[in-house]
Parts: structure tokens; C-alpha cells; sequence
């Protein structure tokens, strides 16, 4: 059983403004209220604040400009596709999305076996070049971790695999909504350097033309994920 957690007033907030673009209160490509305003609404702090507006901008729903201030997307998800934010950074529901993703991204690794070309094996690799790079600057670099999946599922040529990713992974990939490698005994670069020899061996399967062996690398590196998460939670209940 996982361990389960009062929901925090940043949560709140992030549902509050969720619900408030939702119903257009807050309009596609109008500004949010200043962070001031926020604070003397709702009574919180600003690292609240200024947690929630990130939650948003990771899910896809807002933009952030220093100095200038937070903006809703023009193409934000809409309402009836759209996963709750709300208590995303629980590890219940983190759980949760990667088994989502196990069952897209499977076949997506798959297919992307059978139809790529050079040109979307370089993208894929770029992704792998990328994380290195955070690696070695002592990053985190979730961008390149999206950028990764991302390429493969430009590389099944269905487009309805990069936009239900395109949506998907920002809000579920679990270093965006909790610190994964606290939870384990491992350091951010050694857990990095994990997730990108995983997806190294994507990689080589989707080079090889072998969507068994490409599906079989994807279930690894997302079922593992998701495995080691329940046993960290678990064993520190």
C-alpha cells in the first residue's frame, strides 16, 4: 500500500487554477493573476504560489516569463483530456501514470522499430547525447528525458502518438513531479546515467529493426521505474 498524503495548500491552488482555465475564467493566452494577487486571494505564500504556477507549466497549461509574469496556453490540454494535476507529485498517482504510459508507449517503441529512419534514430540519439551532457553538468534535464520519448513517438509516423505524448509526458514523467532518485540510494547523476543506459538500449533495439526486443527495453525502463517506486514508498512507510 502506498503512502498516502494530506493534500498540500499548493495542490489546492493547483486545482483552484486548473478549475478557473477550465471554465475560462482564465482565457486561453490571457495572463494569470500576479503572483501578489495570488498571495492575497488565497492567503498562501509565494513559494506556494510559485509552486503551483510550476505545476502548471509542467503540466502544459501555462507559460512562465521571468519578469513579465504567467500566461494560459493558447493550446492548453482541453478539459476532457486532461489528467488531474492536482496531486501529481503523490507517488500513488506517479504510479499511475507510468502504467498509462506502459501501454503507449510499448506499442510506440514498437512501431518505431519498424518504420524508422536515419534521420529519426539521429533525433533519438541527440535525446541520449542531451542527457549526457546533464549528466556530466550535474543536471537534471527533464526537457531531454521528454525530448527522448518524444522522438520515438515522432518515429512510429502516427501522429497520434506525439500529441497524446506531447500531452503526456510533461505531466508524467516522474522526475517532473517528484525528486525519483531520493527515493532509492542512488545520487542524481547515477540514477540519470541508469535512465539514459535504458534508453540506450531502446535505442539499439529501434536501430536494429527488432520491435520485440524494442518493446521488451521500453517495458524495462518504464515497469522498472514504476517498480522501484512502490518498493522505495513501501519500504519507507
Amino acid at each position: 500500500m502506498l503512502v498516502k498524503r494530506r493534500e498540500t495548500l499548493t495542490t489546492q491552488l493547483v486545482r483552484e487554477l486548473t478549475d478557473r482555465i477550465d471554465s475560462g475564467a482564465f482565457a486561453r493566452g490571457s495572463k494569470l493573476p500576479t503572483e501578489q494577487e495570488l498571495i492575497n486571494e488565497f492567503g498562501v505564500s509565494r513559494t506556494v504560489v510559485r509552486e503551483a504556477i510550476s505545476n502548471l507549466k509542467a503540466a502544459g497549461m501555462v507559460s512562465a516569463h521571468q519578469g513579465i509574469g504567467a500566461f494560459v496556453m493558447e493550446d492548453a490540454p482541453p478539459p476532457s483530456f486532461r489528467i488531474a494535476t492536482d496531486n501529481m507529485q503523490l507517488i500513488e498517482e506517479v504510479v499511475q501514470g507510468l502504467e498509462l504510459r506502459i501501454g503507449i508507449e510499448l506499442e510506440a517503441a514498437s512501431l518505431a522499430a519498424m518504420r524508422r529512419t536515419d534521420e529519426d534514430l539521429a533525433g533519438i540519439a541527440d535525446a541520449c547525447k542531451a542527457m549526457d551532457r546533464a549528466i556530466e553538468a550535474g543536471e537534471g534535464n527533464i526537457q531531454a528525458d521528454m525530448d527522448f520519448h518524444l522522438a520515438i513517438a515522432r518515429t512510429t509516423h502516427n501522429p497520434n502518438f506525439v500529441n497524446i505524448f506531447s500531452y503526456l509526458g510533461k505531466v508524467l514523467i516522474p522526475r517532473a513531479r517528484v525528486p525519483t532518485h531520493q527515493y532509492g540510494s542512488a545520487s542524481l547523476s547515477e540514477y540519470l546515467t541508469r535512465i539514459n543506459s535504458e534508453h540506450r538500449q531502446i535505442l539499439s533495439a529501434i536501430r536494429a529493426h527488432d520491435p520485440d526486443s524494442a518493446r521488451a527495453a521500453m517495458r524495462v525502463h518504464l515497469a522498472g521505474s514504476r517498480d522501484r517506486l512502490i518498493q522505495s514508498a513501501e519500504a519507507a512507510a
